[in-house]
C-alpha cells in the first residue's frame, strides 16, 4: 500500500510542467472521489450492508460510479464482501491475511494473499447465495451485465475530458495517465489495503471476534472505510468512523442524501455502540 503513493508523491513533483499539469490533477481527484464514493457508499454500504435506503436514480447513479472503480461489478462484489463478513478471518474468507499462520514469513505471505494475491485465485462465491436481492433487481441486474461498458468509460472519460478542455492530444494522453490509470490504481490499492492493513494493524476498540482493525491513517482517503473495528462490529452501520475525530466522509455523504431526502431508513450508530468504541 505504500509504495503507490510514495511513487505517485515522487513522480508528480518530477514530471509536473512536463507529463503532468494542474489539469491532471484535478480530473484525477474529481474522478477519485466520484468513483471512491462509488465504492464505500454505493457499492458498500448501500448494496452489501443496506446501511440505508436510497430512491432509484442514486441508487442507480451509486452502482453505476462504484462500477467505474473497476473493482467489478455491484453484484459480485458484493457477494465477495458479505462471505468475507460471513467467514470474517476463518476458513472461507475470500482475503484473510492470516491463513498461513504465524511467523513473519506466514505474516508477509498473508499480507500479500490479502492485499492483491485473492484476486488471481478461482473464486467460488456464489452471488446466488450470497447476494439473491440485487440478482432480484432488474436495476443491479443491467448495471452488473454493463460492468465492461462502466470500466472503458472510466478510462475514455479522462482522455476526452483532456483532448477537450486541451485541445491537445498530449493533454488527452496525460489526463488518461494521471485521471485514469493513476487514479485507478490508486483506489484499487486504499480498498484492497482495508482487507490487508486493516485485518493486520490498528486498534481493535468495538469488538475481538476476528482480526479487523481500525487504521486511521487512511481513514480519509478511504472514505471511512478503514475505522474497519468498528464496522465489522456493526456490519449495518452507514457510519465507520463511530467518534467525532474519525472522519468519515462516507458517512457526511449519506447524511446529506438523508437531508435532501434521497435516503431514508439510514441505519446511524445506536448510543450503546458508541460507548463501546470511547477508548478508541
Amino acid at each position: 500500500m505504500i509504495s503507490p503513493p510514495l511513487a505517485l508523491g515522487i513522480a508528480v513533483p518530477m514530471l509536473w510542467g512536463h507529463a503532468v499539469s494542474l489539469l491532471d490533477i484535478v480530473l484525477a481527484a474529481i474522478f477519485y472521489v466520484v468513483t471512491g464514493f462509488g465504492i464505500a457508499v454505493g457499492y458498500h454500504r448501500l448494496f452489501t450492508h443496506r446501511s440505508f435506503q436510497a430512491v432509484r436514480w442514486l441508487k442507480i447513479l451509486l452502482a453505476s460510479t462504484g462500477s467505474m472503480a473497476v473493482e467489478g461489478s455491484v453484484v459480485g462484489w458484493v457477494a465477495i464482501h458479505r462471505r468475507h463478513h460471513v467467514f470474517s478471518d476463518k476458513p472461507g474468507d475470500p482475503h484473510s491475511p492470516h491463513e498461513y499462520g504465524p511467523g513473519p514469513g506466514a505474516q508477509l505471505r498473508g499480507f500479500v494473499h490479502a492485499h492483491v494475491g485473492w484476486l488471481f485465485k478461482v473464486d467460488p462465491t456464489s452471488a446466488e447465495r450470497y447476494a439473491p436481492d440485487l440478482l432480484a433487481d432488474a436495476d443491479t441486474v443491467i448495471i452488473s451485465r454493463l460492468f465492461p461498458i462502466f470500466a472503458v468509460l472510466s478510462l475514455a472519460a479522462p482522455f476526452f475530458l483532456g483532448w477537450t478542455i486541451t485541445g491537445a492530444l498530449s493533454g488527452a494522453l496525460t489526463a488518461f495517465l494521471w485521471a485514469g490509470l493513476a487514479r485507478m490504481m490508486l483506489l484499487h490499492h486504499v480498498t484492497w489495503s482495508v482487507n490487508s492493513i486493516c485485518h493486520m494493524f490498528g486498534s481493535k476498540p468495538a469488538t475481538q471476534k476476528d482480526c479487523s482493525t481500525n487504521f486511521a491513517p487512511l481513514g480519509v482517503i478511504s472514505f471511512g472505510e478503514a475505522w474497519h473495528n468498528f464496522h465489522h462490529a456493526f456490519p449495518r452501520s452507514a457510519r465507520h468512523g463511530a467518534l467525532a475525530h474519525q472522519v468519515d466522509p462516507g458517512a457526511a455523504l449519506i447524511r446529506l442524501f438523508e437531508r435532501a431526502g434521497w435516503a431514508t431508513d439510514v441505519h446511524w450508530p445506536t448510543p450503546a455502540q458508541l460507548a463501546i468504541c470511547r477508548s478508541d
